[in-house]
């Protein structure tokens, strides 16, 4: 080989070599999301986390311009989708949609399949919303104030429905016994919410504390009667129900809705999302929306939604000791 073809040769093989190189790097750096988004709900379809992450999955699809392909995955409580979730690949490609109900999990599991607080990477929350109390038609009250002093009038007769041990509407419950001396009413949990509320419908059970999204349908339609609020103050999500902080004060219990990545996720990228779900819940379509399901949009950063997070497990492992709630 004479030398300027050896020297081509040499030539060919670094370009060559440069570009096997260069190519993954090119490929690493396309901006994301570069793919479609896998958005796991660990619920079935319909609910109350499927509805508000379909409605905010469709508009950060068009904002990214990338589908956001919402995978139900049901089981365990949520417990199953959200393990599921926390095992992927920290790259922004897999996100999980939840509620407060994973918090209140981690306090009487203690064999969770993830850590609520170091498995995930808040991302951002959806919506907060208070719960609603309501009583069977029958049931001899019709204000906070009412409620307290029938139940303590008959210590032990009335009941409560949940939709099992261990559930937000179980915390909710017991939250408010543990902070009004005397409010004896007995826990009668279901397997799920759908028969409690039927039970309470048909007086097998007389009360129930749970989201608006839940409860809300059955007090328009007059299947039953709402008597009260959870939140501090008057909520635009049933404007004309009385808080029971007024009768008991400090009494408050919200439930949330929002979007974690796996723990590792770069924080450029969950800066990204953050802003992108916060563009979507800026929209008065989405806001209208929620209200109607019973919920308000609640914009925050990923450091807040972190320390919800964080601040309610701590709260609701403190409640479940003092009230010896534990997991069936």
């Amino acid at each position: 080989m004479t030398p300027s073809r050896r020297h081509f040769a040499i030539a060919a093989c670094a370009l060559a070599v440069s570009a096997a190189v260069s190519a993954p790097a090119h490929a690493a750096d396309a901006p994301y999301p570069a793919k479609p988004i896998t958005m796991v709900v660990p619920y079935p379809p319909g609910g109350s986390n499927d509805v508000f992450a379909r409605q905010v999955a469709k508009e950060l699809g068009d904002l990214l311009k990338q589908p956001i392909v919402v995978d139900n995955r049901p089981g365990a409580s949520g417990n199953t989708g959200t393990a599921m979730a926390a095992k992927a690949a920290p790259d922004g490609y897999t996100l999980v949609a939840v509620s407060s109900s994973m918090t209140t999990n981690a306090a009487v599991q203690t064999k969770l399949p993830f850590d609520p607080v170091k498995s995930f990477a808040p991302v951002a929350m959806f919506a907060k919303g208070p719960f609603v109390v309501a009583v069977n038609n029958d049931f001899p009250a019709k204000t906070p104030a009412d409620l307290l002093r029938v139940v303590k009038a008959e210590p032990g007769k009335y009941n409560y429905a949940t939709s099992g041990t261990g559930s937000v509407n179980h915390f909710a419950t017991e939250l408010l016994r543990s902070m009004v001396p005397g409010f004896d009413i007995t826990h009668v949990p279901y397997k799920g919410q759908g028969p409690a509320v039927t039970d309470v419908i048909g007086n097998q059970v007389q009360l129930m504390i749970s989201s608006g999204p839940s409860i809300l349908p059955m007090v328009r339609n007059g299947k039953l009667r709402a008597i009260g609020i959870t939140s501090l103050a008057p909520s635009p999500i049933a404007p004309d129900l009385t808080p029971m902080a007024t009768v008991v004060p400090g009494y408050e219990f919200d439930l949330w809705w929002g979007l974690l990545a796996p723990a590792g996720t770069p924080p450029a990228i969950v800066s990204q999302l953050n802003q992108a779900v916060n563009q979507v819940l800026a929209k008065p379509e989405i806001k209208a929306n929620f209200l109607r399901e019973g919920a308000i949009a609640t914009p925050v950063t990923p450091a807040q939604f972190a320390a919800t997070i964080e601040q309610d497990v701590k709260r609701w492992q403190a409640l479940a000791k003092a009230r010896n709630i534990v997991a069936d």
